[in-house]
């Protein structure tokens, strides 16, 4: 089964970061209840208060879809809120074999 990855870098400023790691948990669950397709998601911390989150989706569709709903519901915007700025967005399919 191919699916695909949503790769996302950003910063958190060091006193947000306690906000973020406190918000993740309603983010995962507004997107499970909210977000048709959503398989997964890691968040991974790098060095120089940088972030690189790993969401893994269905289809490329249901990212587009996911995507265009933005920060619609309180866990997403709280979790989004922590974010300083954006450093990159990728989006692949695995491959499988």
């Amino acid at each position: 089964m191919t699916t695909t990855v949503e790769l996302t870098r950003f910063r958190v400023a060091p006193d947000k970061v306690d906000h973020l790691l406190a918000s993740r948990p309603a983010m995962i669950a507004d997107f499970k209840a909210d977000r048709e397709g959503f398989l997964s998601a890691r968040l991974v911390r790098l060095p120089d208060n940088e972030w690189l989150d790993i969401v893994e989706w269905r289809s490329a569709a249901d990212f587009a879809a996911s995507r265009a709903k933005g920060a619609n519901l309180p866990g997403v915007k709280a979790f989004f809120d922590s974010i300083e700025s954006l450093v990159s967005a990728e989006e692949g399919t695995t491959e499988e074999g």
